[in-house]
């Protein structure tokens, strides 16, 4: 395990402002889709850009990140502007975003440091979030708050971070990219956006007669047993990274039988890590556990999984399910990887057709918006191209999500002494931590390989 020592530096932030669109936007209310309307979906989601300063000189002379930002910002909410809106509650609860235009939280921030004196303090999970992503009091609930709270901090070197946080009810980690990317067009000087936003919620309604036609295991659907590995004591948690690189991908894949070696990285490591956790966590033989992939109804690029016809381009709203792997905690950490892999791959396998994600935005209108519980759920955000986004200062050395929360781990694209591959966040209890990496190197030791662990509280 590596440790990597505290650098204490002080950041200066300016009063909160609220960046509203630069110019006049419809004042009306907009319904979220079902699926957006998930009580899973409910919380803020932090992401992080790190900018040296090598290619300023392409702004013109103009190397303040935080004016350029800010007016780029006021530009892209008036094609987005429903994110300068608040959400509401109707019948139901049912979520609504009143578009009155009041703004986003813009925060102004310096800091005592350089890029490069923050080395590896950058590896995830960031260890100084609360300096570079502060929490407005008040500002902070899902109801009558801003939907996007937004810090640039620039540094002493000239470099800069990104820091925002946004309502997971309002979008994905997708639509997510497709604001940033007309933002940071705006910022560069663009007079429209390259994909025009495209709201239709209808799309992803529950029907007017709503059927739950398929299995739903991720909610608990026909299952025996409790359906919840273990009751996690949030209070006793810990932020975990851990890098996979080609070495320890490579040994991974000679785990598994001839047919199963060409399975996605994803699929992989969600089999790998959701095989540890369940090994360290100690659990009953019997015990239920599942694993819930989040699966794109965009499509992943690949032939298997093309996206749906509904969902058009240049939709921003939430647009992807959790189905959700099962096996008895026993079975799973008894059989080789090549098990876990397989149910991995029949749980993604669900959403290859409309009818899924359709059943879902059902269940949740049909059992009142049930929460998941007990679910390892899994995020890959490396397909987002969250990591390119450029303001006129390059690409970032990061760009991705901030730290992973107490169910959901996350995987992001991460280049480590050089290396590329995948920086999988994680929550563990903390007595599970040291039991995971032992389980996880076992898994790796066959090509006498250790994966590279960041550990940060």
């Amino acid at each position: 395990m590596e440790s990597i020592p505290t650098l204490a530096f002080q950041v200066k932030r300016c009063k909160p402002e609220l960046i509203v669109p630069a110019k006049p936007t419809p004042h009306k209310l907009k319904y979220l889709s079902d699926i957006d309307d998930q009580e899973a979906l409910r919380f803020q989601v932090p992401f992080l850009w790190y900018y040296d300063s090598n290619s300023s000189s392409s702004m013109e002379g103009n190397n303040d990140p935080v004016k350029v930002i800010r007016e780029g910002l006021g530009k892209a909410l008036v094609y987005y502007y429903p994110l300068a809106g608040r959400l509401k509650e109707g019948f139901n609860r049912k979520l609504m975003v009143d578009c009155n235009g009041e703004g986003v939280l813009f925060i102004k921030a310096d800091a005592d440091v350089t890029l490069d004196e923050l080395g590896d303090r950058i590896r995830l999970p960031c260890p100084f979030l609360d300096e570079v992503l502060h929490n407005v009091p008040g500002h902070d609930g899902i109801v009558g708050c801003p939907l996007l709270l937004i810090q640039v901090t620039r540094l002493r070197c000239g470099g800069f971070i990104f820091a925002l946080r946004f309502n997971h009810t309002i979008c994905d980690a997708f639509g997510l990219y497709q604001f940033m990317n007309t933002l940071a067009e705006m910022s560069q000087g663009a007079q429209e956006p390259s994909i025009v936003p495209v709201w239709q919620r209808e799309v992803l309604y529950a029907r007017n007669s709503p059927r739950i036609t398929c299995m739903h295991h991720e909610y608990g659907e026909a299952m025996s047993g409790t359906g919840t590995d273990v009751d996690l004591d949030e209070t006793n948690l810990v932020q975990r990274s851990f890098f996979f690189g080609p070495d320890q991908i490579r040994a991974l894949r000679n785990h598994l039988p001839p047919h199963l070696r060409s399975s996605s990285r994803f699929e992989l490591i969600t089999a790998c890590t959701w095989r540890c956790r369940i090994s360290a966590l100690k659990l009953e033989p019997k015990q239920i556990v599942r694993a819930s992939p989040f699966v794109t109804a965009r499509g992943d690029g690949s032939n298997k999984h093309r996206g749906l016809s509904s969902v058009p381009l240049g939709y921003y709203g939430n647009a992807f399910a959790f189905p959700a792997a099962v096996s008895k905690a026993g079975d799973l950490c008894k059989y080789p990887l090549g098990y876990a892999l397989e149910l991995v791959k029949e749980a993604k396998a669900k959403m290859n057709n409309e009818e899924y994600i359709q059943s879902l935005a059902d269940l949740t209108v049909i059992r009142g918006r049930p929460d998941h519980t007990g679910n390892f759920l899994v995020a890959d955000t490396t397909k987002t191209q969250l990591g390119e986004l450029n303001f006129g200062w390059g690409v970032p050395v990061y760009g991705g999500p901030a730290e992973a929360f107490p169910r959901i781990s996350l995987h992001a694209k991460y280049k480590d002494n050089g290396e590329d591959g995948i920086l999988v966040l994680m929550c563990l209890p903390f007595l599970a931590v040291e039991r995971f990496e032992q389980e996880l190197k076992k898994m790796i030791t066959s090509q006498e390989n250790t994966a590279k662990i960041t550990s940060m509280l």
